[in-house]
Parts: structure tokens; sequence; C-alpha cells
């Protein structure tokens, strides 16, 4: 295959991948690491190999922290096993929704459900939960977010023979 080719196949899946990291309908970080490993084995890059593990270091690490950061900020702003349940299924409901941005709409409406059917009394604790499910989404949306840009911006630089 035309080395050119590659390289645009590579460029498309990190970037997709980039996306990814916000929409949960891509593998996110996964096709960015592949557009990686295509690229360092599909062409003749001279890309260090260095590279290739810290990535697949990160990428191993984000596929645990996504379900870590989003359980441990919930459950330190007092949600329960009923607010993680609403999330997934609030999340999975959310992707079919025809509005923007529905998979996170979902997963907040979720939380905010699930925990009102444990304990309907304690809306404050509900929005709590919700705010705890909000900050694990960021902390683990710009964590992927970070290393996919990485990703591509180390395949670019080396196509560019800037690094």
């Amino acid at each position: 295959m035309d080395t050119t080719l590659i390289n645009i196949l590579c460029i498309i899946l990190l970037v997709l991948g980039i996306v990814g990291t916000f929409l949960p309908v891509l593998p996110g970080l996964l096709l960015s690491i592949c557009g990686l490993l295509i690229y360092k084995y599909g062409t003749d890059a001279d890309l260090s190999m260095i590279y290739v593990w810290v990535f697949v270091m990160l990428t191993a690490a984000s596929v645990v922290l996504n379900y870590v950061i989003p359980a441990k900020t919930t459950q330190k702003y007092g949600g329960t096993r009923w607010g993680s349940i609403g999330s997934v299924i609030g999340t999975i409901v959310g992707i079919f929704l025809p509005i923007p941005l529905g998979f996170l709409v979902g997963m907040f409406a979720g939380v905010f459900v699930g925990e009102l059917l444990h304990d309907s009394q304690d809306i404050n604790k509900a929005l709590k939960s919700t705010k705890g499910a909000f900050i694990g989404f960021i902390y683990g949306t710009g964590f992927n977010f970070v290393v996919g840009v990485a990703m591509f911006l180390v395949v670019l630089f080396n196509m560019l023979n800037i690094i």
C-alpha cells in the first residue's frame, strides 16, 4: 500500500480517536493507538519505540481510569450504586436521543434519577452525586483528550521530520 494512503489512514484514525474521547460511540484512544501503530509498522517511519510504549501504557491506564475516576468522584460527592447504575443506563439511552450531546445529558439525568430512586427525599444528595459524575467525566475526558492530542502531534511531527 502507498505510504501516503497509510499516512492519511493514520491521521484519520488519530483524529477519530480524539473525537472519540468525547463521544462514547467511538472507542477514543483505541482508535488513536491503532493509528499510531499503523503509522509505526505500516510505513518506514523512524518513530522511536519509546513513544509507542508510553502511549500503549497511557491508553491502558485510560481504560482503567475511565471506570475508576467517575466512580470515585461520584462516591466522593455522596453517590451510591443506584447513581452508578443510572449513569450507565442514562448514557446508553442518551446516545439514541436526537439532541446534541445526548449521551452526556443522559448520563447526568441517569445519576440524578438513580439517586432519587435510592432516596427520593434527598434531592441535594442527588445533585451532589450528579456534580461528582460531572467532575469525573471532565477528569477522564481531559486525560483522554490530552493523550489523544499528544499521539496526534507525535505522529504529525514525525511525518514532518520535526522529531
